[in-house]
């Protein structure tokens, strides 16, 4: 099984991130645990990198976040914004694109 990500998944996680919290709020180790289970396992970013993109979210406005307690637990659960929204639409039609481009070339479609 392999350990890490490939390097040409830099900027994937702000998009799994966003994708996930257009879903509902959720916690940061609960997105972690998320982008694990919806890929299959074929995706793990720990929560070294989840964490400064969720920071980084933020601080853009890209994401808000309120303190909850649950279960006797303080856990910061994130929501996306609007301006966090439209990020996720321009986000996901590059990723198409870009996509769809490397499927075309490397499945020789375009010969």
């Amino acid at each position: 099984m392999r350990k890490t990500n490939p390097n040409f998944l830099n900027g994937v996680p702000e998009l799994l991130v966003l994708q996930l919290l257009a879903r509902r709020p959720m916690y940061g180790y609960e997105i972690v645990k998320a982008i694990q289970v919806e890929t299959g396992q074929t995706l793990a970013f720990g929560e070294g990198c989840v964490y400064p993109c969720l920071h980084w979210l933020e601080q853009e406005k890209l994401l808000s976040s309120s303190r909850k307690l649950v279960a006797g637990r303080s856990r910061n659960y994130y929501q996306l914004t609007r301006r966090g929204g439209k990020r996720l639409e321009e986000l996901t039609t590059d990723w198409d694109r870009v996509t769809a481009g490397i499927s075309q070339l490397i499945r020789g479609a375009h010969a």
